[in-house]
């Protein structure tokens, strides 16, 4: 803190325009942060529109969020994971573009889904958890730590300490059934979001799917029918590999 003496008013007005101008220096100079690629339907939804590298996303009660989420990063070529979701289901992440060749899968690490979790994030640039249980702002704090340092992110399945902004489909409007007959063609859904700072928000979104892209659109008025059940996932882990064996799958994404 620092204390000045005035001698006048004049003298004053002068410093106080002097810090303002600092203020107004410091303001502008922001540091870069790194971005994952990201869904352009997200652009009006996530803080600063991106996926932020050494963050944290809470996603509310949708696995289809999660994975439209992973989409563009693991379209770019990124080696993403999936802790702890043992309904995850691989045709449904084709659908959604992702590359099931640059994807982990860790459905039950049971008591060990942190450890597994934080291992994971050593080497690979995005993960998607559903923890087993709670977790303690301590070990919130450790993982986000490690998040910066290997400026990946995590997207969490379910609330999490410190989230940089948490996502929920409040609403889901399906287009292609008629009356008693159709093929479903188009998922749109009402997301909200609460990000830290910020007041809560929604919007509405068209998710992608293997017919079409992901677009944002306007609110419609209409009843929602029953969603769609997860599709059974093709293939289970039943051991959890030691740290040393994530290693060498983030060879091609991290340097030192």
């Amino acid at each position: 803190m620092a204390t000045f003496a005035l001698s006048s008013a004049a003298a004053a007005d002068e410093k106080v325009r002097e810090l303002q101008a600092r203020i107004r220096e410091m303001q502008s100079t922001r540091l870069t942060t790194k971005t994952l690629a990201t869904h352009p339907m997200f652009s009006g939804i996530l803080p600063d529109g991106m996926l932020q590298a050494g963050a944290a996303y809470s996603v509310r009660g949708s696995m289809t969020l999660a994975m439209a989420m992973l989409s563009a990063p693991s379209a770019a070529g990124s080696w993403c994971a999936v802790v702890g979701v043992p309904e995850f289901g691989a045709q449904a992440a084709a659908a959604h573009g992702i590359a099931l060749d640059r994807l982990v899968l860790v459905p039950e690490p049971a008591d060990q889904w942190l450890a597994v979790t934080s291992a994971l994030l050593d080497v690979l640039p995005l993960v998607v958890l559903k923890p087993a249980g709670r977790i303690s702002d301590a070990d919130a704090s450790r993982l986000a730590a490690r998040l910066r340092k290997r400026e990946a992110a995590l997207i969490a399945l379910g609330d999490w300490p410190g989230s940089e902004a948490k996502l929920e489909i409040v609403r889901s409007e399906w287009e292609g059934i008629g009356a008693g007959h159709g093929i479903l063609r188009r998922r749109r859904v009402e997301v909200s979001v609460e990000s830290r700072g910020k007041c809560t928000r929604s919007r509405w979104i068209d998710l992608p799917g293997p017919d079409a892209g992901a677009t944002a659109g306007e609110r419609v008025e209409q009843a929602a029918p029953p969603e769609w059940p997860e599709l059974a996932p093709v293939a289970t882990l039943t051991a959890v590999p030691a740290r040393s064996e994530f290693a060498s799958l983030g060879s091609a994404e991290r340097a030192g």
